[in-house]
């Protein structure tokens, strides 16, 4: 690009990112990225002779189960701005190509007056008057983009590894930890029953106990009178009868 933007730029960079590459009218209630998806593979370069190449059929990948939607994030956007800027060549390239596209698509010209206003201007902007060039400065934001989706994938993945095994580590210690708890719950349960059911054997017990021990007393103390009063009356009967 023939300015270069800084790193306190960027900011203003991403939001110019976002206009160029982001629908304006928003689809079902949501911006959706107009992006292309195979980002890692290069774009065939079109010979002058042979006029556009013929879109490529669009194929939808199988979804083993369902994913949660995406949306555009603001972050994200400054990211890959930073991406972009990283990896901009100074002069015209792809991005003033995109820029003056996006500018003409609120104008009523078709799409092939479009992508030839765009062309021309880029011409005379002083880019390339070879397609191969502006088709090669675009495959290179794709690699550049494509390197940068295999890196956060793998951060993705190793993150997902020490998170997620973490937590499933954690997991499993709490569910050994719950059944350790749970016998050992079971276990004074039993013990509980077992004391209760003792308990009132005891209730039991100590009535009889009680009683035994009552009647023991009374009887002591019905003998020991006995012999007490056997032995008072002997001292009175000496004092009595022997001087």
């Amino acid at each position: 690009m023939a300015e270069q933007e800084t790193s306190s730029g960027l900011e203003g960079f991403g939001k110019k990112l976002l206009n160029l590459f982001i629908k304006d009218e928003p689809t079902s209630g949501k911006t959706a990225p107009v992006i292309p998806q195979n980002q890692g593979n290069p774009v065939a370069v079109p010979s002058p002779q042979s006029g556009p190449a013929p879109a490529a059929p669009a194929s939808a990948a199988p979804v083993s189960a369902p994913l949660p939607e995406g949306a555009v994030d603001p972050k994200f956007v400054d990211h890959f701005a930073s991406v972009l800027h990283r990896n901009n060549p100074p002069g015209p390239d792809y991005f003033e190509f995109r820029e003056t596209l996006k500018n003409l698509s609120n104008l009523n010209l078709s799409e092939d007056q479009q992508y030839q206003a765009a062309w021309a201007s880029y011409k005379a902007m002083g880019g390339s008057a070879d397609v191969s060039a502006l088709v090669s400065s675009a495959n290179q934001y794709l690699t550049a983009l494509n390197n940068d989706q295999q890196a956060f994938s793998k951060t993705v993945e190793e993150t997902l590894t020490e998170k997620v095994g973490g937590l499933a580590n954690e997991q499993k210690q709490l569910q050994a930890e719950n059944e350790q708890l749970a016998k050992q719950i079971l276990e004074l349960q039993r013990k509980m029953d077992a004391n209760t059911e003792r308990l009132a054997k005891i209730g039991g017990e100590l009535n009889d106990q009680r009683q035994k021990i009552t009647q023991s007393k009374s009887n002591y103390d019905a003998t020991l009178a006995v012999f007490v009063g056997q032995i008072k009356r002997d001292l009175l009967k000496l004092g009595e009868y022997i001087k």
